[in-house]
């Protein structure tokens, strides 16, 4: 999300405000249902607030598990079905690009028929897909049903950040969004520590069966956990309609920011969890399958620096917290040349507090900033944002094979160097729109 894009709370250019906004969100969806004059919506401390932490949480582990279960797994897959680097990262880019594409229309059918509605079907079409994907016969079975997979599971991020937007108070909902995120580290963290395992033991088609039995559980208990909205108001499909709020958004200068913020942050975070494990199964590591999974434990890092995001925007502002963001991610990417595990690990360490930290900054200020069309002002940042996945998986993959890491590693640079460019654009449109307004 745009550190430049996202002014700090106190500013008069803040996410709330319209002039932070820089144009008219344009004609909703439907209209956002404000808070009651006592403000009946959740807050840190109630039973409810802590029910639908959980279970949005409990979706965040279901949707990462299952949308990267093969990417720990990509040196299995090319083995066993002979495809190369590139080919299999393909069953990475395939499903985030497919969601990438289905999530502004799915995040509409939530306007209709209700977030709860909308992520409930979409855990289950995922979570019977992913029981489908052991049985792949072929690559290209299994990217085809990766790509289903990916659409289905379109249903849960923007939905998700929009039911929080109206069911949380404003001031709890940076802490909201990143427990959703946590939940996607730690979906995305233990899914590939334990496909890294099964896989050593009982191969790769076994480790991701266990991962769809996991998100079963997942979604059984999200929808279990789940209260009732309170705060929602079914609105209309007309496409026009869909087509004004989308043209809004995306005529706001603040959003745009964040959009791409967002998908820049993404690449870089696809491209070297995609390619690390080719890097650490060949010389001079050389490391099995197992121990490659529990690699990514280093996402309880992110998990961390996701929760605590709404601190790190009350200690620095939103700007200061994407630009601490995207300087951590590039020390990362640096660090992680040496040819030494330990630098290596300390380099993953660092991108991955970078890459979440800015995620839930970015992300709670596209719902901040759109009061009306939340769903489609968030399914377009998640468009950005898993388009940025894609294409850093497959352009990461790309490069790994050609010149090796330091390729992969220089994608990432030129990503980072464009979230900073962004940032500092926004950062003096903000002050310069302060300058105005004091004149």
């Amino acid at each position: 999300m745009d550190a430049a894009a996202v002014p700090a709370a106190d500013s008069p250019s803040a996410p709330g405000s319209r002039a932070a906004a820089g144009a008219p969100a344009g004609r909703p969806v439907r209209e956002g249902t404000g808070p009651a004059p006592d403000d009946t919506r959740l807050a840190p401390g109630d039973p409810g607030y802590r029910r639908v932490s959980l279970a949005l949480f409990l979706a965040g582990v279901a949707t990462f598990a299952l949308l990267y279960s093969t990417q720990a797994l990509l040196p299995l897959i090319s083995r066993d079905l002979g495809a190369s680097a590139s080919a299999a990262s393909w069953t990475v880019s395939a499903a985030t690009g497919a969601l990438a594409l289905c999530v502004l229309p799915l995040s509409a059918l939530s306007e209709r028929f209700g977030r709860r509605t909308v992520m409930t079907a979409s855990l289950v079409v995922a979570v019977g897909v992913g029981l489908l994907v052991p049985f792949a016969p072929s690559v290209g079975a299994l990217i085809a049903l990766r790509a289903v997979q990916g659409a289905a599971l379109a249903g849960l991020p923007a939905s998700a950040t929009a039911f929080l937007a109206e069911e949380v108070r404003p001031k709890a909902l940076v802490a909201a969004i990143g427990l959703f995120v946590a939940g996607n580290s730690i979906g995305g963290m233990s899914g590939r520590i334990v496909t890294g395992w099964v896989a050593q033991e009982w191969g790769w088609r076994a480790a991701v069966g266990v991962i769809g039995v996991i998100a079963v559980a997942c979604a059984v208990a999200f929808r279990l956990l789940l209260p009732a909205p309170r705060h929602f108001t079914p609105g209309t499909l007309h496409p026009r309609a869909l087509a004004r709020t989308v043209r809004g958004h995306l005529a706001d200068p603040l959003l745009r920011r964040l959009y791409a913020i967002g998908g820049l942050f993404m690449s870089v975070f696809g491209g070297v969890y995609t390619v690390i494990g080719y890097r650490l199964t060949d010389a001079p590591f050389s490391l099995p399958q197992g121990v490659i999974g529990s690699i990514f434990l280093v996402y309880l890092v992110g998990t961390v620096s996701s929760a605590t995001a709404g601190k790190l925007v009350d200690r620095l502002g939103r700007r200061g917290a994407l630009y601490l963001a995207a300087a951590t991610t590039t020390a990362g990417l640096l660090v992680s040349l040496a040819d030494s595990l330990v630098t290596v690990l300390l380099g993953l360490v660092l991108i991955t507090a970078g890459f979440f930290a800015g995620h839930s900054v970015a992300s709670s200020s596209v719902s901040h900033t759109a009061k009306r069309g939340r769903a489609q002002a968030s399914a377009l940042y998640q468009s950005a944002y898993y388009l940025g996945s894609s294409a850093g998986s497959a352009l990461g993959a790309v490069a790994f094979h050609a010149v090796g890491w330091s390729g992969t590693v220089g994608l990432g640079l030129l990503a980072v160097a464009g979230v900073a460019v962004i940032t500092l654009a926004g950062t003096r449109a903000a002050r310069a729109e302060r300058l105005t307004t004091t004149a």
